[in-house]
């Protein structure tokens, strides 16, 4: 096994450590729904600096191994889920963009604007290339933006549950293999 943290920095009492992973796991849980912070790479800190306080005695590399793997599924979802249901209606790069000003502003809206500003910026980006295009005087112009929006918000929206799912999924799989051991 590896060397433990314990032993590489004997002046560090175990529980800053303890204290350092759950930190960065809570952090990361947090995250996981604000998209200003890289949660699921948060969580997969924590929990790799939680099995090393010990050396990986108690969580290995097979545990390790299926972490991050979890972790990459869930970075994968962060790119695919918004474009997934974005091009199901054939959403413009404008209302991808859009849609992600639309998060990033969210967040300094509070819980209610982080829900729906992805919406309103996928509805602002399709409109702007609709109307870029010359088809905002198209009676079907306007539809095609709140479809776009919605598309692209349900698809946001189904992102952040299967990447919480995964997150979740992350730290069950450490407390199953700490508890294992």
């Amino acid at each position: 096994m590896s060397q433990s943290l314990l032993t590489l920095f004997p002046q560090v009492a175990p529980v800053v450590w303890w204290l350092l992973a759950a930190t960065l796991v809570l952090i990361g849980l947090v995250g996981t729904v604000l998209p200003l912070l890289p949660g699921t790479a948060f969580v997969l800190a924590g929990l790799v600096l939680a099995a090393w306080i010990d050396g990986f005695a108690r969580v290995g590399p097979l545990a390790i191994t299926l972490i991050a793997i979890f972790a990459l599924l869930a970075w994968v979802t962060d790119y695919v889920a918004a474009i997934m249901g974005a091009r199901q209606v054939g959403a413009s790069r404008e209302a991808l963009v859009g849609a992600a000003i639309g998060t990033l502003l969210g967040i300094f809206t509070g819980f209610v604007g982080l829900l729906f500003m992805p919406f309103v910026g996928a509805v602002a980006g399709e409109w702007y290339a609709q109307h870029r295009k010359g088809a905002a005087a198209s009676p079907n112009a306007e539809q095609q933006a709140v479809k776009v929006g919605i598309a692209t918000w349900l698809g946001l929206l189904a992102g952040i549950v299967v990447k919480l799912m995964l997150v979740l999924a992350m730290i069950l799989t450490f407390v199953l293999a700490w508890i294992a051991s």
